[in-house]
């Protein structure tokens, strides 16, 4: 039984129903009210989304802001609130899988794909929580049985650069 029938009590389908609540402007009201309340409750879902993935930027990159996802809100500012609430607060928000376990599948899954770009980014996460240069290694490793050695070179190159410069940095 959906809300309109609820209000009207007919159940002949919404163009009738549609057609009866002419005649009952209070449960038109209370239909409309019905069917945007969640849109309004979407706003504050929304912001508490974006709140999540803020958090979890900080966490993963040792309390500072992401340069990827900072320069994106200039250009693509919906595309960068989209990977904010969605990505980062919802999929990485989760707390189901440890940060270390999330990170390693992140740059596996990057690494397979051949996005050695995120998968720089996923990779100096995971450094930053815990996992080891060897761990890393091993998922380019792992990575030339699916994805080929082609991706797998073009990971290790890339995490080449990630250690050295990360090296470099500690030294300073």
């Amino acid at each position: 039984m959906n809300k309109v029938t609820l209000l009207t009590g007919a159940s002949s389908g919404i163009g009738a129903d549609t057609a009866r609540l002419q005649h009952k402007p209070l449960a038109t009201l209370v239909l409309i009210a019905t069917m945007l309340l969640p849109l309004a409750a979407q706003a504050t879902t929304t912001e508490a989304r974006s709140a999540r993935g803020a958090e979890m930027i900080l966490h993963l990159n040792n309390g500072e802001a992401q340069p990827n996802l900072e320069a994106m809100r200039g250009e693509f500012p919906f595309l960068a609130e989209a990977t904010e609430a969605y990505a980062l607060g919802d999929v990485w928000g989760r707390d189901v899988l440890d940060d270390r376990t999330r990170q390693l599948a992140a740059v596996a899954a990057m690494a397979a794909l051949g996005e050695v770009g995120m998968m720089r980014v996923h990779a100096s996460y995971a450094l930053n929580v815990g996992v080891t240069e060897e761990e890393l290694k091993e998922i380019v490793y792992l990575i030339t049985v699916p994805a080929g050695f082609p991706r797998a070179i073009a990971a290790s190159q890339a995490l080449s650069e990630l250690f050295s410069e990360r090296r470099s940095s500690a030294v300073e």
